[in-house]
């Protein structure tokens, strides 16, 4: 996997099955999926490295060792499967269904569309139920608008964080490189908070994952932008937003997918949102824009989802084309 045309195949060979099967339960109720694996391993450095009562500065030590034995054992494991699955007749149709498993384009589309389908059948207390498996926030205190609204906004975040990101790691150092954006924004998840706990020993987590996502976030924005011309929706209002709005959002790379959605769909998304029983007073994004959001707005933002993911891999494609 040293030729970036032989790579582009790869990537174009990973989102192709992701997009129509995505991750089959049939198989990951057999085997542990990656993540979980990268979770096992988080967890279990945690326990071992973090302690409360140790100091700031060697609790951070600490959580920069962890992150870098994470990111060994992500590398390493992924750099032996390619060399091996590449050692297989067709290898590169085996390292492209490898890959595929860290890519959520499918996955994430199906999570988002079951909250759409629970607040039209079951109402808000199917809605809140159904967001709560997809986003961190306090879901008791949301009402329809808010599921709604949040709903919007992780499938803008995750489509930076579970395709775009993946993808641009993918091509640029294969399996590992996609292996090792995963197991750091899984680390990210878990241990990058700003709590008590996590404050220290998840800051290098954290810190590594906004910048594996630089780049990604705002080439995610711009496909999202394009993208809405698909749906019947203008890119210059989600452009203008993005460009206006993405450095209000408390993180340096969210604002920028979630900024462009609003925009192209006409939303005032993030805001004030209670996270346990934290307040976090963030300021809209598109703050013009309505918020009376509902099922329609979720399917709307799920097309967009879908036809930016198209484009993503319409690009993939000319590239391979074009190098070939």
């Amino acid at each position: 996997m040293t030729l970036f045309p032989e790579t582009l195949l790869i990537v174009l060979v990973a989102l192709v099955p992701d997009a129509l099967i995505g991750d089959p339960d049939i198989v990951w109720r057999r085997i542990p999926h990656p993540v979980a694996w990268f979770g096992g391993l988080i967890r279990t450095l945690e326990a071992r490295l973090n302690r409360p009562e140790w100091p700031e500065t060697q609790r951070r030590l600490l959580g920069l060792l962890a992150l870098v034995i994470l990111v060994a054992v992500a590398c390493a494991g992924a750099f032996l499967l390619q060399e091996a699955l590449m050692a297989l007749p067709y290898g590169w149709i085996w390292a492209g269904l490898a890959g595929s498993v860290l890519i959520a384009q499918r996955s994430l589309h199906d999570h988002v569309a079951r909250v759409a389908d629970a607040l039209e059948s079951e109402g808000l207390a199917g809605g809140r139920r159904a967001v709560s498996m997809v986003v961190g926030r306090n879901p008791d205190v949301l009402d329809e608008a808010g599921v709604a609204r949040a709903a919007i906004e992780t499938t803008a975040e995750n489509f930076s964080d579970g395709v775009v990101a993946p993808v641009f790691w993918f091509l640029l150092l294969g399996l590992p490189g996609l292996a090792v954006y995963k197991a750091v924004n899984t680390a990210d998840s878990m241990i990058g908070h700003r709590s008590p706990r996590y404050l220290a020993y998840g800051w290098a987590s954290a810190r590594l994952d906004d910048l594996l996502n630089l780049a990604p976030a705002r080439l995610s924005g711009l496909l999202i932008a394009a993208a809405c011309a698909a749906v019947g929706r203008q890119p210059g209002p989600a452009l203008r937003v993005m460009l206006r709005d993405a450095r209000l959002h408390k993180s340096p790379n969210a604002g920028w997918p979630e900024s462009a959605m609003a925009g192209g769909l006409g939303l005032a998304l993030a805001g004030p949102r209670i996270y346990g029983t934290e307040r976090v007073d963030d300021p809209y994004l598109n703050p013009g824009g309505r918020r009376d959001a509902g099922p329609a707005d979720i399917r709307q933002a799920l097309a967009v989802m879908a036809a930016a993911c198209l484009l993503l891999m319409l690009i993939v494609l000319a590239l391979t084309f074009a190098l070939a």
